[in-house]
């Protein structure tokens, strides 16, 4: 199965979004952009320039661009309000959660350049907590796309959905290697390779990296249960269960803080429903810095060789936990 996914080219996911945006400006009366002060940023330039009507540049003004999200939907608009990760959730998050989340207001909140490959605009610009954020957030729907085919995809599913939706993507140029055809289910795992030693839940930017991971580790033997996570709230629980059972193991890749991503709601799963040993690939209870993508990602344990070892790990501990219980009887 993983050589179903090549890469087609290299695109960023943010033009995804920006695509998505004018397909849907023709297609769909009701939507409607908004930003904050990065049109280009956010590859929202088409759209201006096609449905000016359906475009309102907010500024530099993150929490009003909210309560104007908010209010649009009481004349049943579909807003997609956009700006960086960092300021469309940490510096908005009582706009969200009073005027979005509390009455349940169908609002889109789609964010460029989280995570560490933001890259050069360093600590203060990246985001790390954002999927912890906004899961938290009763109601919310979470989803954080791995390639440019996956955020256009997305982008357009979530418009048919009626509720709060966090929509996360990123700023470099990544490999694209998804259908340019598929079908976005909000809620479905997309499982990716068939395995039986470990099962490794990617998401994001780090589903190319676990591609890159597996491929290493099948040459060595091991063979990857491999799920990308595009939707981690809600969780498709049962993809989750249905892998861990058959490997006894797991291995969660993110580009996110390991406190409150998709790893801590995975152990969260199986804590309650089918204990394993599982170790994470994310960034460890820090800040990050300027720098390329590629000096980051490697800096901060997020590269393919950082997938592998937390491979080799995790399967030591699963055969150790064997061990034990085998001597025990």
């Amino acid at each position: 199965m993983l050589s179903d996914y090549t890469v087609q080219n290299y695109k960023d996911t943010r033009s995804g979004f920006g695509e998505a945006m004018v397909e849907l400006g023709k297609t769909n009366d009701e939507v409607v952009a908004l930003c904050a002060d990065l049109t280009g940023s956010l590859k929202l330039d088409a759209f201006e320039k096609e449905f000016p009507d359906r475009f309102i540049q907010c500024g530099i003004s993150e929490a009003n661009m909210i309560g104007i999200a908010a209010g649009l939907t009481i004349g049943g608009k579909i807003p997609f309000a956009s700006t960086f990760a960092n300021f469309g959730t940490g510096r908005v998050y009582d706009q969200i959660r009073q005027s979005v989340a509390y009455s349940k207001k169908n609002v889109k909140i789609c964010c460029s350049h989280a995570g560490l490959t933001l890259g050069e605009d360093g600590a203060t610009h990246q985001i790390l907590e954002d999927i912890g954020l906004m899961q938290m957030l009763p109601g919310f729907i979470v989803i954080n796309p791995c390639d440019f085919n996956q955020t256009k995809a997305a982008t357009l599913a979530i418009a048919n959905v009626e509720g709060p939706v966090y929509l996360r993507f990123g700023r470099p140029k990544w490999p694209n290697f998804t259908p340019e055809s598929q079908e976005f289910v909000i809620g479905k795992a997309v499982h990716m390779n068939e395995g039986t030693d470990v099962s490794l839940f990617c998401t994001g930017h780090m589903v190319w990296k676990s591609i890159e991971a597996c491929m290493q580790l099948a040459e060595q033997g091991i063979s990857v249960d491999l799920i990308n996570i595009h939707t981690i709230k809600p969780l498709d629980e049962e993809s989750v269960l249905q892998s861990v059972m058959k490997t006894s193991c797991a291995v969660v890749a993110e580009e996110h803080q390991t406190i409150g991503g998709l790893g801590s709601r995975i152990a969260q799963t199986l804590g309650a429903k089918f204990p394993v040993p599982i170790e994470f690939v994310a960034v460890k209870d820090t800040f990050g810095e300027s720098g390329t993508p590629d000096q980051l990602l490697s800096k901060y344990g997020l590269d393919s060789i950082d997938v592998v070892n937390a491979v080799h790990k995790v399967i030591s501990r699963k055969d150790r936990k064997s061990t034990r219980l085998n001597s025990s009887h």
